[in-house]
């Protein structure tokens, strides 16, 4: 390699600067992830020039050896990380170098506290990958080339970690990346050769690649009959098993083994919460390795962000995120999956199409689920599960048609069970506790939880022990659009429609509701005058025991939280008038019914509407002459 020429020297992207300062001090107790990243990237290198080499071995460079080798300068205090892969052109260096092209990445930052405990696992879940160099080295020289172009086009990155980087020309002999660490003050234990074959075992067994460390020369010596032992020079040794762990026996793998390969796939700190190893032969024929991570990505609610499975062909790594193998609800999931049915010079646009792939996709999807279904039967392990992925997994049943009965089972809501709300409720333990001649799911959507707990509608439910879900979350309204039923049972809105209980109701409070009817029909015609072209209709509800009155949609109108949800995201919702219900047995009705001054009449009227639609929605269209109504009706 000659002296660096045109050196040029470029700012660091300002989330580098403030990534740099975070995990240098926050993952510091876990420093020897460094090894753990690096080896990592390199051995990704020269899977990608394995791939590449596929339609150019040229790119071999008469060397298909493909390896990564580790060494360290106990006098130069350095250790140097090194591979034969594709390595890097200038501009891929200051692309990969110099910026963090991470989508969600100042949603991240956003995120960050200061308290090092919660921010190391926040930088673990963001991934750092050739940054973690900084936690033990003060300066990081790179030298790399790009396969299949000349010597003098290889490129030299170095830079202290703090404002800026260098980078130059030079010349590269052997295609690949060499990363030397100038190590800090006080990390002389690294500069041992125990030491690191014990981080490289640790960590990187489970790599296909091999990972060599040097051998160091044995002299000549004697045996215990007094033989001459020949002495042996010195060689590269493999210090990792250097064969793919997918590939390997489920029984001769251990969970540290899983977890290890996990964090290398992920680039995660946090070991997973569960996996599935399986080797499936017959009409297809491929292993899959899914894990589902203890915690949400930080930029899991990015659906632009790619996600997806690392994809081999017959051990051939393929590519990074290939996403038609996992539905966008799943992309939390993590693994690997190597096909022996696909074609090796397969690219994401043959994937769309092609009947393995579906396949593939509807295996791994099952896999997943009954991962989850599994789990799911001790609750308390499911809650922490819940709690990162429950939004995501409510996209389930209108992504996946096929699956939709096995997501819902999956789904956890608040209820009012035994006239509390309590959290966490699936559709199996709701029907277990259904009333005796209940046939449907009742459930209320709202803004937030308290508002759902607390609407009027619920008032006859809890007079009669009814369960309601109380369904406060934005996906919910969409979530419910796509699924009306869970096994054989309707689910019904308390909010939409003519209430009917059927078997709930007693045939004397059908015969006081009939009663009612005829005593209340030519106020209910009055009102309807009254309040001309705001509402649908006006009726008498028997959902309600301590309010004076309500508004519900139709029973095919949208619900108010869907028209909200629509007009939050800019779409233009056609005009739905609300259907009054007035209580007949709340004092204030009666009263009202009472009135003769058909003036006097209308305000309360509009009053009782007033108070419905802010109820519900929690605003009016014009508060000032709500105001002015209560304020004119007190003076009276």
């Amino acid at each position: 390699m000659t002296d660096a020429v045109h050196t040029e020297t470029h700012g660091f992207q300002a989330e580098v600067k403030q990534l740099l300062q975070l995990m240098i001090h926050s993952l510091y107790s876990n420093k020897e992830i460094f090894l753990r990243e690096l080896v990592s990237n390199a051995a990704d290198a020269s899977d990608k020039l394995r791939f590449k080499a596929l339609s150019d071995d040229t790119l071999y460079e008469n060397d298909g050896d493909l390896k990564v080798r580790l060494s360290f300068d106990k006098d130069a205090k350095t250790i140097t990380i090194s591979d034969n892969g594709i390595g890097m052109t200038r501009d891929q260096v200051i692309e990969h170098l110099g910026t963090i092209a991470k989508s969600g990445t100042k949603e991240f930052f956003n995120q960050l506290s200061g308290d090092q405990a919660r921010d190391s696992q926040l930088i673990g879940q963001f991934g750092v990958g050739f940054y973690s160099a900084f936690i033990v080295a003060d300066k990081v020289t790179v030298n790399t080339r790009a396969a299949g172009v000349s010597h003098e086009q290889g490129v030299q990155w170095q830079s202290a970690g703090e404002g800026d980087y260098t980078v130059a020309d030079i010349t590269k002999a052997d295609r690949g990346t060499e990363i030397i660490l100038h190590l800090r003050e006080g990390e002389d234990d690294l500069l041992n050769e125990w030491q690191l074959r014990q981080i490289v075992s640790k960590y990187s067994d489970h790599i296909s690649i091999p990972v060599e460390m040097w051998k160091a020369e044995e002299p000549e010596s004697e045996g215990p009959d007094g033989e001459k032992i020949p002495a042996k020079p010195g060689y590269w040794e493999s210090v990792n098993k250097a064969t793919a762990l997918w590939t390997r026996s489920k029984g001769e793998i251990s969970d540290e083994e899983y977890k290890e390969f996990y964090k290398h796939i992920s680039h995660d700190f946090e070991d997973p919460l569960k996996w599935s190893h399986n080797r499936v032969e017959g009409e297809q024929e491929y292993t899959s390795l899914l894990y589902i991570p203890a915690r949400a990505p930080f930029d899991m609610w990015n659906r632009e962000k790619q996600h997806g499975l690392k994809l081999y062909v017959q051990r051939v790594f393929i590519m990074d995120d290939a996403d038609q193998f996992m539905p966008t609800y799943l992309r939390f999931v993590k693994g690997v999956l190597d096909s022996n049915d696909l074609p090796l010079n397969v690219s994401r646009e043959i994937l769309q199409d092609t009947k393995v792939t579906t396949k593939l996709r509807n295996a791994c999807s099952k896999r997943v689920l009954s991962m989850l279904e599994k789990l799911a039967k001790d609750e308390e392990k499911y809650q922490p599960f819940w709690n990162e992925f429950g939004q995501v997994l409510k996209e389930g049943p209108a992504e996946d048609f096929a699956n939709k009965d096995k997501v819902a089972k999956l789904l956890r809501f608040a209820s009012t069970y035994n006239d509390e709300a309590v959290q966490n409720v699936s559709f199996d333990a709701y029907i277990e506790r259904m009333k005796e001649g209940q046939e449907k799911i009742y459930y209320i959507t709202a803004d937030s939880f308290n508002a759902a707990k607390n609407s009027a509608h619920l008032e006859i439910f809890r007079k009669k022990g009814i369960e309601v879900f109380l369904m406060y979350d934005r996906i919910d309204e969409w979530l419910l659009s796509h699924l009306n039923e869970f096994a054989g049972k309707q689910l019904v809105s308390v909010t939409k429609g003519d209430l009917d209980l059927g078997d709930l109701e007693d045939a004397e409070a059908k015969e006081q509701k009939e009663k009612q009817e005829t005593e209340f029909a030519s106020f209910l015609e009055r009102a309807k005058t009254a309040l001309g072209d705001k509402v649908a209709e006006v009726r008498l509800t028997h959902r309600l025991t301590d309010t004076p009155s309500c508004i519900v949609a139709g029973a095919h109108d949208m619900s108010t939280q869907m028209i909200k949800l629509m007009q939050s995201v800019g779409q233009t919702v056609p005009e739905q008038k609300p259907v009054f219900e007035l209580n007949p047995d709340h004092a204030m009705v009666k009263h009202v019914a009472d009135i003769q001054d058909e003036a006097s009449f209308e305000e309360w009227v509009n009053l009782l509407l007033e108070q419905a639609v802010l109820s519900e929605k929690g605003s009016l269209d014009d508060p000032s002459e709500f105001v002015s109504r209560i304020n004119a009706l007190l003076m009276k």
